[in-house]
């Protein structure tokens, strides 16, 4: 196994860059990025990747920018935050020929302070919030993430915010388990502040059994996005 942990260095780098967030410093202190974080990541993506083909083997992975892990600077054309640098390392592990992010995945990030663990979409676009309403319609669907997500609330486990306070048009307001129809993404997740663990081997046991919990979760969104129309 090649990776044995994120490393401290690279906690103690994004500590830095939170507060030198220009690309002078970056550049300045790249080589600290790429040993003490790209080189951790990718292995991670290595490890983890091979791992999760044990619940799913089609799981897509690639240890590189605009595969399972992103870009360090941030396009501030289309950012809330101005800044220059992220200061938070994601990873994702996604299932289908969709874009990644419209992927039913399994994803992870972590920052200076704390780390983060999720299974599902994080935001729905215009066109798959479409289907994933449509999807909706069908009762024992419903009923089906309904019960998913009792039983991962049971477990600890969170899920976002309603986004929407309003139903759709041409839904029965009748209709069991209403609530599903307000939500804007599906995932759910957990976060633990940065540990002993996360510096260990120990992180990929934690994290896969997460994500073994999250199995049906991630399945039943995957399932919904084969429904899913490409708009040309």
């Amino acid at each position: 196994m090649s990776f044995q942990g994120f490393s401290k260095k690279g906690i103690k780098f994004l500590k830095d860059l939170s507060k030198n967030s220009t690309k002078v410093w970056f550049e300045d202190h790249r080589h600290i990025w790429e040993d003490e974080i790209q080189k951790q990541t990718k292995d991670y993506v290595q490890e983890m990747g091979e791992t999760l083909q044990i619940l799913v083997p089609s799981i897509n992975f690639n240890p590189k920018v605009s595969g399972s892990l992103f870009k360090i600077y941030r396009d501030v054309r289309f950012s809330k935050d101005k800044t220059p640098m992220k200061s938070k390392i994601g990873i994702l592990f996604w299932q289908g020929t969709s874009h990644r992010m419209q992927s039913s995945s399994f994803y992870m990030h972590f920052d200076k302070d704390e780390y983060f663990i999720a299974t599902g979409i994080r935001n729905f676009k215009q066109p798959l919030l479409k289907t994933f309403r449509e999807y909706l319609k069908d009762n024992k669907k419903r009923e089906e993430l309904h019960h998913i997500i009792e039983d991962l609330q049971s477990k600890g486990y969170l899920f976002p915010e309603a986004k929407f306070k309003r139903l759709p048009r041409g839904i029965d307001k009748e209709d069991s388990f209403l609530y599903l129809y307000f939500f804007g993404a599906m995932y759910a997740y957990q976060t633990f502040n940065i540990d002993k663990i996360f510096y260990s081997e120990e992180i990929l046991n934690r994290v896969f059994k997460i994500y073994e919990d999250m199995r049906h979760l991630q399945q039943w969104v995957y399932e919904m996005t084969l429904t899913h129309i490409e708009e040309e």
